[in-house]
């Protein structure tokens, strides 16, 4: 072949090449086009396996190979004949000139296609033959039987891999020939069919192969398996099946196929489901037994549980919509029916798709198809149901689901993006509502009446509202999601009732001097009116929440707002004229207080039926009792008219314990929150107010128009705003204070932090085995009785020999994790015990230096023989020690030695134990010679470790003689005359060279492990006190040995335990580095791999010398190998935030339960026989054990939805190749993901989707095994929610735990999974738990100090705050933590996330919104932990705090926060509040309190009030006035926030180091970092609520060590956080120059250091924490960029990244409602006060305090405005009159400066009155350009939109330079730079870190 048409074949095939890992599961090179089929051929699988197999035997026959060729591409050209999918014509051209070339390979002559199919049929003969077919299964099956457990691992996979490739390539060759031919010899046809069968494992299947028989596969031998197979068979009450209904000749007819046919579900979804209910129905029968008998049955309980279960939910609907459910009395519905019921149930939502979020709608449609049924059911022969014919036959799809996805996808597609407002389209809820109420069975009726307005779709809406008018569409149902601030109220309108009370309550008392006289409580009466009037706010709110639903909405709930509307409305009116004509009354002289007498009784009346309804209707003990009450319709009426009712969150009561416990909760933060507000706020201020009001009038310093006559409101007004403002926010900082206090109480109590040293670890040791069997093992019979010592010591033997195996697992999964060393390993190692030592052998790591140390104290010791033994005993690890080398050294010498010479070992060890027994050892032997005996016996176990050479036998024979001398001459002062013969032979033999002349060297590895470790006992000097070493291994070690201590569920044996999945959703972030990602180098010479050698050094070390290299190896010789490349690859991204680690983490699951399943086989019977059996302990081979495999699968499943997946093999992205190895690794993962296909549909390309299944196939491909189409794209909503959809129905087993990519699991805690799960079967209130929380560790934390502070702050929220929510608040949440989901709870229900647009932004959150509502109970559990990446550098922590922020905004609007926020009690109502939106709420308050105490503080200086007051204070001499006036804002709240974290540490690390931590971050300027978070929530949660425009975050998970350039902070941070710093600075600056402060500069400190700190943090933070912020170089650069940024032109497709202007149009985006301007603009307005005050204080204008002054101010602006649009006159539209612009321009400049020179001299303008102008138009300014940018497209029309975005640039260059040039300055002294590196980066250096040598980079040149 010449050289063109190679490189033509090479190119081709690379071209069309997907795989990136180059070799496939045989370790072959990829060389053929196999695995390039375009997606868009409808059977590109069979194509793809056929050009695999032409691939594979290229070699033996290239003729067949090319006919195999060709048939691929005829089955190509008939399935898209004229090329038009997507890749087709580049496949069919790549094909063909590969068939061409395989032509030209051949001898020169024509080909004969007529004997193809002869050539074809011989070669399968000869292939078969070739591999020996017959044999190669039976030499498999042998295998598997004998070798189960000998951990014979690789000539097993050898031998499955051969297998399996021979007859996928015979199954190929077969199907080709049947498609060829149909005359094929019967001979051969046998052959083919019985080579057919013997593929069962390639046909796929997930966890049970239901399709095929296997050999291989134990789980269908496992008798629930049979049972639950048998048990969903065809039965006799069913329909015969059509004859030409296929049904695979492996197994029988069943109830999902006649569901199959009758409704036409697809059969991907049938066989799906098949395998989810089998698995179901299975592991509800372990859990009740294990069937025994020869034909499995399964239990009624079981069917009843599963049914009950799995229709929980249906059942509640019908109840509630008082219609009977489709069975008439559930008694009479036999076990087969339940499973018909159950199994439609589960096809219909296994094949809804988007439709999954609507429950109820499933519910409607399950309730019309089983009727549907119950009709054919009549029948003889069964026929399609006719709700399911469509235009393409019978397909539920199409019929059934396809409707609803369209007009769901329609509402969805109007939302433009999420941009629309929520109240224009209808989403999840909204369809999912209209179910809630009957009216939907005459709507929609069944089939669907499609021409219902349900089924209306929305015209599209326009990009220009105003000119499209209103959209035709179907309005809301029940609720809409407005935009306001105002849900805050209306969602929780108690609490603010409460408060506003509360508030006027205490005032009044105080303002009466707490005087409790008549006066005081007719005062109080007052509270009646504000209560109804608050109320009536409710009931006007409600009207105004309910726009936009009107039209939908039931006319009952309707009905209810207005009759609550006028109920208050007269209540309120009435009230306050009897109040008003009380008070009236009173002031009348003689009066009859009638009107007082008739007020007190009404409100009375009221407030007495009020409490009695809250009372009945929260105390859990009462409800039922007004349930029973219930059919009285005046107390249905009150009911309904207190409380709307709704489908979901009816009886969300709790237990009377739990009620009593969250009610004295919050009976102490109330009690301490109203203490401080009246001792505190409200009392003192009450005479200051009193002087203020009383005071004589005030000379104003300006022209007032709102105090002046009328009390100084103002002024007072400024005095009391920061405290009505800190006594609404303040109850959280009481509620956390005491939650802190609380969780750490809770924390003590569970036992959290007892083990939390490895001096504690090592102390404890001795007692992990025993509390080990009674927490993580399977409790065992006898166990727990009462024994006596003997008894004792040999149950520590039986438990240390459980222990054992475990703990080894453990030591070695820390070794392969890279954690510990090989020493270590060692070290850490339990012994496997043998049954011939009277003892419990320890780790070494215990007992290491300990002989030594007895050895000096032996001979030190002149004591007699018990106090030298006390002295020993002092240390239980020395006694031990000791006791164990004093056997093992007789157990080794007796089987090495015979005849005299095992003699002597007895006499001796007799001779010894007599002396110990007579109590004077220390006089028959001489221990000052023990040295002696010691380095004998070291010497000969040295060699005894060895092989068995001839020289190390001599040297052997040599050491036991010397140790015969030493012992016999030196050590031995016994009497010998007793057994004087025996000695005297000894000495004998010894004398004539006959004793020890012959050793039997130790073959038996036990004794040769016994021979090792006493060599170790005896050599090892250095004290192992620290190890391990690392840190994160003594982490997790502590936690695990501590955590076995704490109370847990007992386990259940692996078969009876509760089963789960594991789900994980990926979109495309990081899988696995590759060597380019990890070598490629950023900006300072840094690349990924050198950043973790230095991180991680111990670790790096540990990794060379696991994979056999030096630990000075280079980089670049570990690239020669690809395994070691390959180890590399995954070392690094198990360092790092990438799925591969998700992955490793979370198989651990299985493995911990194979091992457990292994080792417990033997839990029966009698203990002695367990532990003298070695088998007990043997854990080789447990990952290949049948039994072990087939019950961890049946118990566990780990899915990971890759939402494009199929997009990115296509692209070839190096991702897809990096699954399919994680696959490849992990025989149990599942990919699920979403492919999409391009079909030709009259014309036009369609696009279909399916959602599929995958697993590992032998060829390094990916296998399907499931692929069921959706009714269309399948992301309408968020991504994250939809893609986690999709995929759940790939999920099995009872419970799921929902995991994320950034997160990792440890083999020990997997240990701990099945005690978990058995929390699903304890009492935890009245309702079993539905969620379980569970506790995560953020492995992050160790990055840099940024990393610590989030870790920090997220590790108290995950474990002190969730702790006292879930106990005793009774409001954990579920949080997108590794919570563990009831599964079959929440997929019945909605599924375990909401995913509406924008709205459920925070998906997460939802899910337990939605089990609470639903009656869910969530728990939190903290003897178990799961690993969590967070961000690590600062704008990724502000980008996540952002989008969690904005998230929070958007509950605030939801359905579920207002249903919550209504239907709890008041105190979990409460609790509820500030756990979730509360808590932004109060933080955004804590801000806004700062503003009103400066804004306070700013109008008392620049009016003149403040010094008036303050000077007749001082006359008066009146403390209290100047003290309320001088007052900080009472205190800083962010303080008391820490309290939680310290807490957290005081109880997890102990008080030293708690303290030492806390004090390290205080260096580390946390402070600073808390502050500026502050800033970042509280600008997000008031934009959101304001404008919207909250949006998925990806944060990135990456190592921040890279600079960040000034003007990407200057981006990120303008607008949330320098632009409000500089206002606080302005106002403190303003109050610096106008206030009066008589104590001078400490004063005005004191008063205003926090609201400096604030500042300051928010302008310079960014700065501070951004690596190399301070090196000159990097400055100079920043400068250089931010200015060529700046003054960028904007354009069409340029970013914000890149211009200025295009960024300024991206900041003003969000801005798009009437009412969002109008908001913008009154929030604006607080800029002109500035210059309005600062004008009447200029020295030019005298005392003058009249308006004209103000109005000439604005001239002045005006005049400068314009000189500013004089000198930034566009240089384009200035081209033709150039010159006469800059002379215009340089005469403007010099009049401006003539005018103002002018001024100076002859008006009374000083200098400082300029600085004072500047002071004061700037705020103007700002003003004017905001109110300008809120109004856009109208300024824009006006045409002064240029000038307005250059004012805006020049604010941005002044506000960029100011933040600059300070950081500018820090940059010119060196030692800034070397400061602030080790403030970022403190803990690495700690641990010996070369940080700065990372920063400095890595670069020859630097």
């Amino acid at each position: 072949m010449s050289r063109v048409e190679e490189l033509w074949e090479r190119l081709v095939r690379a071209a069309l090449r997907r795989e990136r890992t180059g070799i496939d599961a045989y370790g072959r090179p990829f060389t053929g086009i196999a695995g390039n089929v375009p997606s868009s051929l409808a059977n590109n699988r069979d194509i793809d396996e056929i050009l695999r197999a032409a691939d594979e035997i290229q070699d033996e026959d290239p003729n067949i190979s090319r006919i195999l060729c060709e048939h691929a591409y005829s089955v190509a050209q008939n399935l898209d004949p004229n090329s038009e999918g997507r890749g087709v014509l580049q496949f069919k051209t790549g094909l063909m000139s590969v068939i061409k070339q395989k032509l030209a390979k051949r001898e020169v002559g024509t080909i004969d296609r007529s004997q193809d199919i002869a050539r074809l049929q011989e070669f399968y003969k000869l292939y078969r033959e070739k591999n020996n077919v017959d044999k190669l299964r039976e030499e498999e099956t042998e295998l598997r039987e004998s070798g189960a457990f000998s951990g014979n691992l690789g000539e097993l996979e050898r031998k499955t891999v051969k297998r399996k490739r021979v007859f996928a390539t015979l199954k190929v060759l077969g199907t080709v020939l049947e498609q060829l031919t149909k005359e094929i010899p019967d001979e051969l046809k046998r052959m083919m069919e019985s080579d057919a069968a013997m593929t069962e494992d390639l046909i796929a299947y997930n966890i049970i192969p239901l399709d095929g028989p296997t050999l291989t596969n134990a789980i269908v031998r496992l008798p629930e398996v049979r049972a639950a197979v048998s048990a969903l068979k065809y039965f006799t009450g069913l329909p015969t099946l059509p004859v030409d209904f296929s049904i695979p000749a492996t197994r029988d007819a069943d109830m999902l196929d006649f569901l199959h046919y009758i409704f036409g579900f697809q059969k991907g979804n049938v066989s799906n489901q098949r395998e989810h209910i089998i698995n179901l129905l299975a592991n509800e029968q372990c859990q009740l037994r294990i069937p025994e008998e020869t034909e499995p049955k399964l239990d009624e309980a079981a069917v009843q549980k599963v049914f009950l279960k799995s229709l929980d939910n249906y059942i509640k609907w019908c109840n509630y919509l008082c219609i009977q459910p489709v069975w008439s009395n559930l008694e009479a519905v036999s076990k087969e029916k339940k499973l018909l019921f159950v199994s439609l149930y589960f096809l219909i939502w296994g094949e809804a798709a988007n439709i999954r979020f609507l429950p109820e709608c499933l519910c409607y449609i399950f309730h019309h198809m089983v009727r549907e049924m119950d009709e054919i059911l009549r029948q003889q022969i069964a026929r399609p149901a006719s709700s399911c014919n469509s235009e393409n036959g019978g397909s539920f799809l199409d019929a059934v689901i396809s409707p609803l996805y369209d007009v769901v996808a329609a509402e969805a597609g109007n939302n433009d993006n999420g941009r629309a407002p929520h109240s224009f389209w209808r989403n999840y809820d909204d369809f999912n509502e209209y179910f809630w109420s009957s009216h939907c069975f005459d709507e929609l009726s069944w089939p669907w009446r499609t021409s219902s307005s349900f089924f209306q779709k929305p015209t599209p809406r326009s990009k220009n509202m105003l000119a499209s008018g209103r959209s035709l569409r179907r309005g809301k149902t029940s609720f809409v999601e407005h935009r306001t601030f105002l849900h805050l109220y209306h969602s929780f309108h108690r609490l603010w009732i409460f408060l506003a009370m509360m508030f006027q309550g205490l005032t009044i008392i105080a303002f009466n001097n707490g005087h409790l006289n008549s006066k005081t409580l007719r005062e109080v009466l007052s509270l009646a009116p504000t209560f109804v009037v608050m109320k009536f706010f409710e009931s006007v709110l409600d009207i105004f929440m309910m726009y936009g639903a009107y039209s939908t909405t039931r006319r009952l709930a309707v009905a209810r707002i207005f009759l609550r509307f006028l109920w208050f409305s007269i209540a309120s009116v009435f009230l306050s004229f009897l109040y008003v004509k009380a008070l009236q009354e009173e002031s009348k002289p003689n009066a009859d207080s009638v009107i007082f007498r008739l007020y007190l009784i009404v409100v009375g009346i009221y407030a007495g039926v009020q409490f009695f309804i809250s009372f009945f209707m929260r105390i859990p003990a009462c409800h039922h009792l007004t349930n029973q009450c219930d059919r009285w319709s005046l107390v249905r009426f009150v009911k309904w008219m207190r409380q709307e009712r709704y489908y979901v969150g009816r009886g969300m009561y709790e237990s009377t314990t739990d009620f009593i416990k969250y009610m004295l909760f919050w009976l102490l933060v109330l009690s301490g929150k109203f203490s401080f507000a009246y001792f505190l706020q409200i009392r003192p201020l009450v005479k200051p107010t009193r002087i203020i009001v009383d005071m004589d009038p005030i000379t104003y310093s300006w022209h007032d128009l709102v105090s002046k006559n009328k009390h100084n409101a103002l002024a007072v007004a400024s005095l009391w705003g920061p405290v009505v403002a800190i006594y609404l926010l303040d109850i959280y900082v009481f509620y956390t204070i005491i939650s802190a206090v609380w969780g750490f109480l809770l924390g003590a109590r569970d036992r959290l932090g007892e083990i939390r040293s490895l001096e504690a670890l090592h102390k404890l040791f001795e007692q992990f085995p025993g509390a080990f069997m009674d927490t993580l093992h399977v409790p065992l019979p006898n166990r727990t009785r009462r024994s006596s010592y003997s008894q004792d010591v040999e149950k520590k033997k039986v438990d240390a020999v459980r222990f054992a195996p475990f703990w080894n697992e453990i030591i070695n999964n820390l070794r392969e994790e890279d954690y510990i060393t090989s020493l270590e390993m060692e070290l850490l190692l339990m012994p496997k015990y043998s049954g011939n030592l009277p003892l419990v052998q320890w780790p070494l790591f215990l007992l290491a230096s300990k002989i030594f140390l007895a050895k000096d104290i032996a001979l030190e010791s002149r004591d007699s023989r018990d106090e030298l033994w006390e002295r020993i005993s002092r240390d239980d690890y020395m006694k031990y020690a000791v006791e164990e080398c004093y056997h093992v050294i007789k157990l080794v010498l007796i089987e090495i030695l015979d005849g005299e010479g095992r003699t002597w070992v007895e006499k001796i060890y007799e001779a010894m134990h007599v002396s110990i027994e007579k109590r004077n050892i220390h006089v028959d032997f001489d221990l000052s010679k023990l040295p002696l005996v010691i380095t004998r016996v070291t010497a000969l176990m040295g060699l005894l470790k060895e092989v068995g050479t001839p020289e190390n036998e001599k040297g052997a024979v040599k050491a036991v003689q010397d140790l015969y001398d030493v012992v016999r001459h030196d050590v031995l002062s016994i009497n010998m005359r007793e057994h004087y013969g025996t000695w005297k032979a000894l000495s004998e033999a010894r004398a004539e060279g006959r004793l020890f002349a012959k050793l039997k060297w130790p073959k038996d590895a036990e004794l040769k492990a016994q021979v090792k470790r006493l060599f170790s006992l005896l050599t090892i000097k250095d004290s192992a006190s620290n190890i391990p070493r690392n840190l994160e291994a003594r982490r997790r070690l502590e936690f695990f040995t501590n955590s076995l201590f704490m109370e847990m569920p007992v386990a259940k044996p692996v078969r009876e335990m509760l089963s789960f999945s594991v789900f994980t959703p990926y979109y495309s972030e990081i899988v696995l580095y590759s060597m380019a990602e990890l070598q490629k180098r950023n900006e300072d010479g840094i690349s990924i791999l050198f950043y973790l050698q230095k991180i991680y050094p111990d670790e790096w070390k540990n990794f060379l010398a696991r994979i056999g290299r030096d630990e000075n190896t280079p980089d670049s010789e570990l690239l020669d190998s690809s395994n070691d490349t390959l180890e590399l690859r995954f070392w690094a991204s198990y360092r790092a935030q990438t799925l591969a680690r998700t992955v490793r983490g979370m198989m651990y699951y299985r493995k911990a339960l194979m091992l457990q399943t292994y080792l417990e086989r033997l839990t029966s019977g009698d203990l002695e026989a367990a532990v003298s059996s070695n088998d007990a302990t043997d854990t080789r081979g447990f990952e290949l054990s049948p039994e072990a495999r087939a019950q961890a699968d049946l118990k566990f499943t780990y899915v990971v939805t890759c939402q494009i997946y199929g997009k990115q093999k296509e692209e070839q992205k190096p991702e897809a190749a990096d699954i399919a190895l994680l696959m490849q690794r992990n025989e149990a993962l599942r990919v699920a993901f979403i492919d999409e296909f391009e079909t030709l549909k009259d014309g036009k390309v369609h696009k279909e989707f399916y959602s599929k299944l995958v697993k590992a196939d032998i060829n390094g491909k990916d296998k399907e095994i499931y692929s069921i189409k959706l009714p269309g794209n399948p992301k309408l909503g968020e991504g994250k929610p939809e893609n986690q959809n999709h995929a759940i129905i790939f999920t099995r087993g009872n419970a799921v735990q929902t995991i994320d990519m950034n997160q990792d699991n440890y083999f020990e805690e997997a240990l701990k999974m099945r005690n978990l799960l058995e929390e699903f079967h304890r009492d935890h209130g009245i309702r079993p738990p539905t969620i379980l929380g569970v506790r995560e560790h953020v492995f992050t934390g160790g990055v840099s100090s940024l990393a610590s502070f989030m870790s920090n702050q997220e590790s108290s929220f995950v474990t002190l705050g969730q702790r006292v929510l879930a106990n005793p608040l009774k409001v954990r949440m579920h949080y997108g933590h590794p919570d563990v989901f009831d599964r079959v709870f929440h997929i019945t229900r909605g599924g375990i996330s909401k995913a509406s647009r924008v709205i459920n932004i925070s998906e997460d959150i939802y899910s337990g919104f939605n089990s609470t509502l639903r009656q869910g109970n969530i728990t939190h559990h903290e003897y178990i932990q799961v690993g969590k990446g967070r961000d690590v550098g600062l704008n990724q922590i502000a980008l996540f705090e952002g989008k969690v922020a904005g998230g929070n905004g958007e509950q605030v609007l939801s359905r579920d926060v207002y249903r919550l926020g209504q239907l709890l009690d008041f105190f979990r109502m409460m609790s509820f509040y500030f756990s979730t939106v509360g808590f932004y709420f109060c933080t955004m308050l804590t801000v806004l309190t700062v503003y009103i105490f400066l804004y306070g503080k700013a109008y008392l200086a620049l009016s003149g009030v403040g010094e008036t007051i303050q000077v007749r204070a001082k006359i008066m001499q009146n403390t209290a006035l100047n003290a309320a006036l001088n007052t900080q804002f009472l205190f800083q709240i962010g303080i008391f926030t820490a309290v939680p974290m310290v807490l957290g540490f005081i109880l997890e690390q102990g008080f030293f180091r708690a303290i030492v931590s806390f004090v390290t971050m205080q260096f580390q300027l946390c402070t600073v970092f808390f502050t500026f978070s502050l800033g970042t929530r509280t600008h997000y949660f008031g934009r959101t609520l304001l404008h919207g425009g909250a949006r998925y975050q990806a944060t990135g998970r990456g190592f921040v060590v890279r600079h960040i350039k000034f003007s990407e902070n200057y981006r990120i941070y303008s607008r949330s956080h320098f632009v409000k710093g500089f206002e606080v600075v302005l106002l403190l600056i303003v109050y610096l120059a106008y206030g009066y402060n008589e104590g001078g500069a400490l004063s005005y400190l004191l008063l205003t250091i926090s609201s400096w700190f604030m500042a300051l943090s928010w302008l310079f933070a960014p700065y501070l924490f951004n690596p190399s912020g301070f090196e000159w170089q990097k400055v100079v650069e920043d400068f250089k960029d931010w200015t060529n940024w700046l003054l960028y032109r904007g354009g069409i497709g340029v970013k914000g990244a890149e211009s200025w202007e295009a960024w300024w149009d991206e900041e003003l985006a969000h801005i798009r409602t009437l009412g969002g301007r109008i908001a913008e603009t009154i929030l604006s307005l607080r800029f002109f006060i500035f210059q309005y005050g600062i004008v009447y204080k200029l020295h030019v204008q005298g005392s003058n305090t009249s308006l004209t002054v103000y109005g000439l101010s604005w001239i002045v602006l005006a005049v400068l405005i314009l000189l500013f649009k004089v000198f930034t006159f566009s240089q384009k539209m200035s081209v033709n009159f150039q010159l006469l612009l800059r002379f215009i321009q340089g005469l403007s400049f010099l009049m401006a400066l003539t005018g103002l020179a002018i001024a100076v001299v002859l008006t009374k303008l000083t200098l400082p009155d300029i600085f004072a102008c500047i002071l004061a138009f700037i705020p103007t300014g700002w003003g004017i350009l905001s109110i300008a940018a809120a109004w856009k497209p109208y300024v824009k029309k006006l045409g002064f939109w240029k000038s307005i975005r250059s004012l805006g640039r020049l604010y941005d260059a002044g506000m960029g330079m100011l933040i600059f040039i300070p950081v500018a300055l820090f940059s010119w002294f060196p030692f800034v730079s070397t400061f602030q590196t080790r403030l970022m980066f403190n803990q690495a250096f700690s641990r010996g870190l070369e940080i700065s040598l990372i920063l400095a980079g890595n670069n020859p040149n630097t």
